[in-house]
């Protein structure tokens, strides 16, 4: 890929983590879809490692979707994080990614445990991060398909000069 296009594309990068970090603070913290009406009479928060996992899939009968939502709906919404965060920055590591989606992730639960609006939850740490990894994983997947079709492409256009 030529210096131009490049830098067109860290730009891009850029532009979509900023609006993926505006929509995901908004829909972590603002958002009523949750019921973030306001806080809470009774704050609720997990301390324990896999409580919050092993009971929705204990319930999962009982629970329907919303059990699936919560665990999946965790992963997913960070997913995003670890594909555009290395495209954005020009430090593409997998353990900068991997502390920073947990960094965030901590920054959103002890925002929302001071707040009383939603509930701190050390499994939506864990499943939060473990989506920043996958996205992370899809990024190095969709830059190595890329290096490998511009290597390709120029292969083929050196191969049609020598003849």
């Amino acid at each position: 890929m030529k210096a131009k296009n490049r830098k067109r594309v860290r730009m891009l990068g850029k532009i979509l983590f900023i609006l993926y970090i505006g929509f995901l603070l908004y829909f972590l913290i603002f958002s009523d879809w949750y019921g973030r009406t306001g806080g809470m009479n009774e704050y609720h928060y997990n301390l324990v490692l896999f409580k919050e996992i092993k009971r929705f899939w204990i319930y999962r009968e009982q629970l329907g979707w919303g059990s699936v939502a919560n665990l999946f709906g965790n992963v997913l919404i960070f997913m995003p994080f670890g594909f555009f965060m290395p495209m954005a920055s020009r430090y593409r590591s997998f353990f900068l990614t991997l502390f920073y989606s947990f960094g965030l992730s901590l920054l959103v639960e002890t925002f929302q445990l001071f707040t009383k609006v939603g509930s701190f939850d050390v499994d939506d740490l864990l499943l939060n991060t473990i989506g920043g990894v996958i996205g992370y994983i899809f990024f190095v997947i969709c830059n190595t398909i890329r290096r490998w079709h511009d290597a390709n492409r120029a292969g083929k256009r050196a191969g049609s000069r020598k003849r």
